[in-house]
């Protein structure tokens, strides 16, 4: 049975450039590297807690899902950060350099707000920062 998401992989060029984002700017736990030389890779973590797997379809054929799906048969399209304040968030973010795809948050699923980081600022990975609605 499954019972959690494990960890997200994220290939990155530079790996302390990827740890000082996650640490630094989205203030998660680090909890260290290790190398695994059998996969001759380095890896960092920063376990989260509990979350949740989210599949996304174009709506009536149209957005920015439909356009992605012309470009790729699937795949992993974003990994998403919980807020508490989503607006603090996406100010101090933005005064480190980072590039978002809209001015502020819009609605999302659950009543929440959502942003997206455009992959530029994040090694090609697009990031979202949601704020769940107060009934979820």
């Amino acid at each position: 049975m499954i019972t959690a998401l494990d960890h997200i992989a994220i290939a990155v060029p530079e790996l302390e450039k990827a740890i000082a984002r996650f640490k630094e700017d989205f203030q998660l736990n680090f909890e260290g590297t290790e190398d695994v030389v059998d996969a001759k890779t380095s890896t960092a973590f920063f376990p989260v807690p509990a979350t949740s797997i989210e599949l996304v379809h174009p709506l009536n054929g149209e957005g920015p899902i439909a356009k992605y799906l012309e470009k790729k048969p699937g795949g992993l399209h974003h990994i998403c950060f919980r807020s508490d304040n989503i607006e603090e968030d996406v100010a101090r973010l933005k005064a480190k350099g980072y590039q978002f795809l809209s001015d502020e948050p819009s609605p999302g699923a659950h009543n929440a707000k959502v942003i997206f980081i455009h992959p530029k600022s994040c090694d090609g990975v697009l990031v979202e920062i949601n704020q769940p609605g107060d009934d979820h």
